[in-house]
């Protein structure tokens, strides 16, 4: 894909797209009904992909909340806040738009502090399915209608399992395991596209799978980071950009350390990058020199679990928080205290949300 076909998630109502689009051949013929519910649908809105070269559609993302019982369903699930998954399709090219629009469906049920996700989906459409199970959504019950017989797949947000990956976007606390971590402003909107700041434009993300996956990979060569284990918390930090670190320097996200690896544990250059590839902002032949060189020893691989709404910056960082980086002033990799993130998560107005996603661990 080109850089001309860069396309980023818009918000289009029904009536704006053309449901001739041959993007909606197979939901027509998976659903009878599909078109006349598609054309009442009118004033209704979703969330779409669209190729800037082209106006047919890579993606199509539909989501309701709900809060009765889900009847037509065998067993009938009882009464919860749920936020249901009506439309979820992809036209798939290997860059995990699919992820992209799972992270966009937790996002919305976790602000409105939901109980749960729920889609009905055939089990012909395997990789959706597998898609949904790898975020912890396991089957309860089964739909059968004249289109056939659906597996009915749920995913609660009041329970976990333990699992830093089947529990996203929750967030394990773990007693003062918390660590920021510093991005270069070059790497950082790439690789966290929900955390642009406001004089970003978001021409500049990508329709790449770094960019679209809720897994992030990023290579460091900063002292301390070799002491991160699977589950500590991880706060960005955006470094400064286009004046004083003191106002430009911010915190923009929370996520969650998935695994640490040694760039030397990687038996040959392939292995390393079918591992980062994936993952990272960085090209093939950035990938290929850091391998061969050595240069940025550690690769963590981490989720993107929230977006900071308010932009804490240095100033208030050292004034409000009392963080000074390091012991001897460095802001690369430093330690905070539970108490100090609970103090930043206050200041960005995420703190109720932030509660809601935490769990012992």
């Amino acid at each position: 894909m080109t850089a001309l076909d860069t396309q980023t998630l818009r918000i289009e109502k029904f009536r704006d797209i053309d449901i001739g689009d041959p993007f909606f051949d197979t939901l027509k013929a998976d659903y009878r009904e599909f078109a006349d519910w598609f054309n009442r649908k009118g004033e209704s809105e979703a969330f779409t992909f669209r190729a800037r070269s082209s106006a047919g559609l890579d993606g199509f993302l539909y989501l309701k909340e709900e809060g009765g019982p889900v009847n037509d369903v065998s067993p009938a699930l009882p009464a919860a806040r749920r936020l249901k998954v009506g439309t979820f399709k992809i036209n798939p090219h290997g860059t995990r738009l699919g992820e992209r629009f799972l992270k966009r469906a937790f996002d919305i049920a976790t602000t409105a502090r939901l109980e749960a996700l729920y889609v009905t989906v055939f089990e012909k459409h395997s990789a959706l399915v597998q898609l949904f199970q790898k975020y912890g959504f396991v089957e309860v019950a089964r739909k059968r209608s004249v289109n056939g017989d659906e597996a009915v797949l749920e995913r609660r947000l009041d329970a976990f399992v333990g699992d830093v990956v089947r529990d996203y976007p929750r967030i394990p606390l773990r007693k003062d395991r918390h660590f920021s971590l510093s991005i270069w402003p070059v790497w950082h909107s790439r690789l966290l596209p929900d955390s642009l700041l406001k004089t970003e434009s978001s021409s500049i993300l990508e329709d790449v799978s770094h960019t679209n996956s809720i897994h992030k990979i990023y290579l460091a060569a900063m002292r301390g980071v070799e002491q991160l284990e699977v589950g500590d918390t991880l706060l960005i930090y955006r470094t400064q950009d286009g004046g004083p670190g003191y106002y430009t320097s911010v915190v923009t996200s929370l996520c969650v350390v998935e695994e640490l690896t040694n760039i030397q544990s990687f038996k040959t250059e392939a292995d390393f990058l079918r591992f980062c590839e994936p993952y990272s902002v960085f090209s093939e032949s950035e990938l290929r020199d850091f391998f061969r060189t050595r240069k940025y020893p550690w690769v963590i691989r981490f989720t993107y679990n929230l977006a900071l709404t308010k932009r804490v910056n240095r100033k208030f960082l050292l004034e409000e928080v009392g963080l000074t980086g390091a012991s001897d002033g460095y802001w690369g990799f430093f330690q905070l205290a539970t108490n100090q993130l609970r103090q930043i998560l206050k200041l960005s107005n995420d703190y109720e949300k932030a509660r809601s996603l935490v769990y012992p661990s």
